[in-house]
Order: structure tokens, then C-alpha cells, then sequence
């Protein structure tokens, strides 16, 4: 009996060991996955900002506490368990979800650039005047349900990318790293994008006259440098976003992944160079795909509109 209940504490010690060595490589998964996720973390602070344009000042963080709640439920609530779920009974089915969210990211990237060469005055006019019909409370709970929905494909792809990174490893493993990043990246990137729509009070507060003149240029400083930041972390989202997309899908056909490893070694004595490389071939690449998938869409669409006639 002494000897059994000896022998089963052996076997939970030794458990608990290969556990605690397992879980020392956490932080390291974490960081490496974190880095390989980036373009779309970049791409959901660009994009958040603009939900809270127009908006009540005083609204603005709690507009960004909710969206982020929301987010960091749909990482640890809904998408984590589900991608470990479908990653333990049909493995098989990652890689299309990750080149069906790469894809999507094209799409979006493309819809993105093709509006910035684009005259949008009879698109924007509308929107106001719909504005002007909805009470303030109303257009809030819009933004915020939009900011969700869009925020929710983002984390599909982060969740899946971090399933990917770890599908190698013990089931605790999983668990506990896509559990930190998920808590991670929404920490930073929500407290990130709270400061940026923040910024230019927090300027307006440094120019007044009780503070000493150095903190009140950089404060009026400050406030005329937002829209400009706002506007190139918007470009540079766009980019991260045909970049991650295309790279995602690049990377799932060996033709196309081997021809961007090449271009790596090729300028493999200039680290910068040959990232800077692969990042604007990934997103030409990127505006291309998104360019036929925004046909088949379309055509799509029309297809559906034409069938909807005909039944009326």
C-alpha cells in the first residue's frame, strides 16, 4: 500500500517536472508567435482609431474598453476553444482557415488601396446624412458593433496563427500561450490605440500657460502632429495588411513560398534590405490577389442580386 501510494507520487512529481520544463519555453513561444502576428496587430491598431472619429470626446475610452472586452472575449471565450478543437479533431483544416483569413486580408487590404485613388463624395455623403438621423447613443452602439465585427475576423487570423506556431506542442502548451497572447496583444494594442485617440487632449493639456514653455510647444506639437500620425499609421496598416495576407498564402504553396525564401538569401548580407523586400513583394502580391478576388466577389454579388430580381 506505503509502496503503490510512493510509486503514484513519483509518477505525479515527474509530471509536474515535464510540465514545469514544458512551460519554461511559454515566454519564447509567446514572443515568437507575437512577432510572426505583428502585420495583423499593426493592421487592428490602425483600423480602431477611426471608429471613434465624430464621436463624443468624453466617450472615446470607454468606446475602446468596450470593443476591447469584447475582443478579448471572442479570443478566449469562442476563438481559442475552437481552434483547438478543430485543430485536434481535423488538423487538415488550418491551413485553409489561414489562407481563407490570408485571403480575406487581401481583400480588405486591396478595397483599402483602391479607395484611396478613388472619389468617394456621393459614398460620404450619405453616411452623414444617416448620422444626422440616428441619436449619438444609437451611433455608438454602431461603431462599437462594427469595430467588433471587423476586430473579430482580425482575431480569427491571430488566434489561428498562434495555433499554428504551437500545433507541434503538449496540449498545456497550446493553452497557455494562445491564452498570453490573446491577453497580450489586446492589452497592447486597445491600450495603444486609447492613447493615441487621447493624444491630442493630452496635448491640448500640455499647452496650457501654467506649464513651462518647453511643455507647451511640445503639447501644441503634439496636436498638430495626430492627424498626420493617424493618416500614416492608416497607410501602414493597409500595407501590413496585404503583406500578412499574401505572406500567409505564399508560404501554403511551395512555389510561391520558395520564391520569397530566395529573395531572403539573396540579400541575406542586409537583414533590413531583404525584410524591407519581402514585405513590399508580399504586399504588391497582395494588392494583385485582392484585386481578382474583389471580381469574383462582385460578380458574385451580382450573380445573387440578378437571381433575387428574378424571383420577385
Amino acid at each position: 500500500m506505503a509502496s503503490g501510494l510512493l510509486a503514484l507520487l513519483d509518477d505525479v512529481a515527474a509530471l509536474v517536472k515535464v510540465s514545469a520544463a514544458s512551460l519554461d519555453d511559454v515566454p519564447t513561444q509567446v514572443a515568437k508567435t507575437t512577432t510572426k502576428v505583428s502585420g495583423v496587430v499593426i493592421d487592428d491598431t490602425a483600423v480602431t482609431p477611426k471608429y471613434v472619429v465624430g464621436l463624443d470626446p468624453s466617450r472615446e475610452l470607454s468606446i475602446i474598453y468596450q470593443i476591447a472586452k469584447k475582443s478579448l472575449i471572442n479570443k478566449v471565450v469562442f476563438l481559442g476553444p475552437a481552434i483547438l478543437v478543430l485543430g485536434f479533431f481535423i488538423p487538415w483544416i488550418i491551413d485553409p482557415l489561414l489562407m481563407l483569413g490570408g485571403a480575406f486580408l487581401c481583400f480588405e487590404g486591396y478595397e483599402k488601396v483602391h479607395s484611396m485613388f478613388s472619389k468617394h463624395d456621393e459614398a460620404h455623403s450619405k453616411p452623414e446624412a444617416e448620422m444626422a438621423q440616428i441619436t449619438p447613443e444609437e451611433l455608438e452602439k454602431e461603431r462599437v458593433t462594427s469595430a467588433v465585427r471587423t476586430d473579430f475576423i482580425l482575431s480569427a487570423e491571430i488566434i489561428t496563427i498562434t495555433y499554428y506556431t504551437v500545433a507541434d506542442k503538449p496540449l498545456l502548451n497550446q493553452i497557455v500561450v494562445m491564452l498570453a497572447v490573446a491577453v497580450f496583444i489586446t492589452i497592447a494594442v486597445y491600450g495603444f490605440v486609447g492613447l493615441i485617440v487621447k493624444a491630442d487632449d493630452i496635448g491640448l493639456h500640455m499647452a496650457q500657460e501654467k506649464f513651462r514653455p518647453a511643455i507647451r510647444k511640445f503639447g501644441r506639437s503634439l496636436v498638430k502632429f495626430m492627424p498626420a500620425f493617424l493618416s500614416i499609421l492608416g497607410y501602414v496598416g493597409t500595407v501590413a495588411m496585404l503583406w500578412v495576407g499574401a505572406e500567409i498564402i505564399a508560404h501554403r504553396i511551395p512555389f510561391l513560398g520558395h520564391r520569397l525564401e530566395a529573395l531572403e538569401h539573396a540579400l541575406a548580407d542586409v537583414p533590413v534590405l531583404a525584410w524591407f523586400a519581402k514585405v513590399i513583394v508580399s504586399a504588391v502580391g497582395g494588392v494583385i490577389l485582392g484585386f481578382f478576388i474583389e471580381k469574383v466577389v462582385t460578380l458574385v454579388r451580382s450573380l445573387f442580386k440578378g437571381s433575387a430580381k428574378e424571383s420577385h
